[in-house]
This record gives structure tokens, sequence and C-alpha cells, in this order.
């Protein structure tokens, strides 16, 4: 059993400055855990599928993991995602894969223990004593999916049936893509947008920009030419009606999907 200093955890449950985001500030999650985000350089030197291997591991939901968890007879949908992390997840980048992330925080180096006032499970690292929580899991992960746009997979199969036609067919598709050469997530994205109108990076410039920030770019764009074309058609007299058009998909200043 373990009791912590209550004022050594920060406020995890405040929402994430979207333009902290957007800006590429460090983000500070407890004391001692602060998230660095990285630059499209800082990415390519790490190795780019190193690199999102590791932010879908970190992310990692028991859906988004099914077929594994079947395989050493654990049953996805009885676990919380923060159970998945401290029983699987949290041992496997050490250091020096992480450091890109979370610098000196050392991953490995957390033991499960039970927290002596509510007897819940919580990772703690001596003698720094550093303390993870679920309330700071969750801060942690909000925030990696946020700089990365990774949606966060939670869905239940509504039956025993479905549950086992989910496993197989990812199982299925882990197997097809076992055979697939590797291509880059970002080269196409990149290429295209030093190769775009409106966008301000060229080649040498781009590789300095936050991964945030590129990623919010390449949807901004798409938003832009998408509302750019349907005014042109609507006011052409001979495309679409713009009556019956949302005003979101015209309004290139709105929010993005």
């Amino acid at each position: 059993m373990l009791k912590t200093n209550s004022t050594d955890i920060f406020d995890t449950n405040k929402n994430i400055d979207e333009l902290r985001i957007y800006r590429g500030l460090d983000h500070t999650i407890s004391e001692h855990i602060t998230i660095h985000q990285p630059t499209l350089g800082e990415i390519c030197d790490y190795g780019e599928r190193e690199y999102y291997s590791m932010i879908y591991q970190l992310c990692a939901t028991p859906q988004t993991m099914k077929v594994q968890l079947w395989d050493m007879g654990i049953d996805y949908t009885t676990i919380t995602p923060f159970e998945l992390f401290y029983r699987i997840l949290y041992r496997l980048y050490p250091q020096n894969k992480t450091s890109i992330l979370f610098g000196d925080l050392d991953l490995t180096k957390f033991q499960v223990m039970k927290h002596k006032e509510n007897d819940s499970v919580i990772l703690y690292q001596t003698p720094e004593q550093i303390m993870m929580d679920e309330s700071v899991y969750h801060a942690m992960t909000s925030y990696l999916r946020q700089i990365h746009n990774i949606q966060k997979d939670e869905t239940m199969p509504a039956n025993e049936t479905t549950k086992r036609i989910l496993i197989e067919d990812e199982r299925a598709e882990a197997e097809r893509s076992q055979n697939r050469e590797y291509h880059s997530q970002l080269k196409n994205l990149i290429s295209s947008m030093i190769n775009s109108q409106g966008f301000k990076y060229n080649h040498a410039q781009i590789w300095d920009m936050k991964i945030n920030a590129f990623l919010d770019s390449v949807k901004r764009i798409s938003k832009i030419k998408n509302a750019d074309l349907l005014l042109q058609s609507g006011y052409s007299g001979f495309g679409v009606n713009l009556k019956e058009i949302s005003n979101d998909q015209i309004n290139w200043l709105g929010e993005l999907d």
C-alpha cells in the first residue's frame, strides 16, 4: 500500500488547451511528467514507422488489441484501457525509446501498487516519487491522441457472436498486413503540402513544423479548397445549390473534422 502527497499531482481533469497544442508547446501532465510535441524532423530522425508504432501502443485500448488479448486468455470487453496499460503496455518502451516524448522519464521503472487511501491501482516510481494514477494516464493518452489526430476506440460488441466475429476479422486483417510493404504515412502528406498553393513552408522549412500544426494544415487546406470549389460551383449557376449545402462546408474558418 502507498500513501501519496496529493499536492504532487496536478489537475489532470482540466481541458487540454487547443491553442497551446497548435503552438506546439510541451504539455505538463504532473510535476514529473511533461510531454514534448515533436517536429516532423524529429519524427523522421527517430524513424516514422517506429514512432507511430509506439504512439499507437501507448494509446491503445483493449478494442485495438482484441486479438492479442484474446490469445493471452483475456477478454478485451472485461478490462479498461488503464488496466491494459499497467498490466502490459507501460513496460514495452524504455527511456531511450520514449525520450522523444517524455525526456528523462522511464516508464519501465514504474511499479504497480495500491493507493492506501482508496485502494485503487497506481503506477509508482521510487526514489523520484512519481505517481501515475488513472487520471494521469487518461490525461497523458488524451493529449497524445489529440496531437496526432487519433480517435479513441471503446466500442463494445452487441453480443458474444459479434465479439467473436470482430476478433477473427481483425486477426485476418493482421495476417494480411504482415505481407504488405510498409509505406510512409507522412511522405505523401508532406509532398502534397509543399506543392499546394497556400502552404507557406518549403521542403527545407517543413521539418521544423510540430506534428499537430502540420496535420492541422493538411485538414485546413483541404477544407479551404473544398469550400472554394463549392462556392465556385454554386455561384456559376450550373453547379450545386448552395441552399442545400451546410454552412460548415463552405465556412473554411470553421472547426475541422
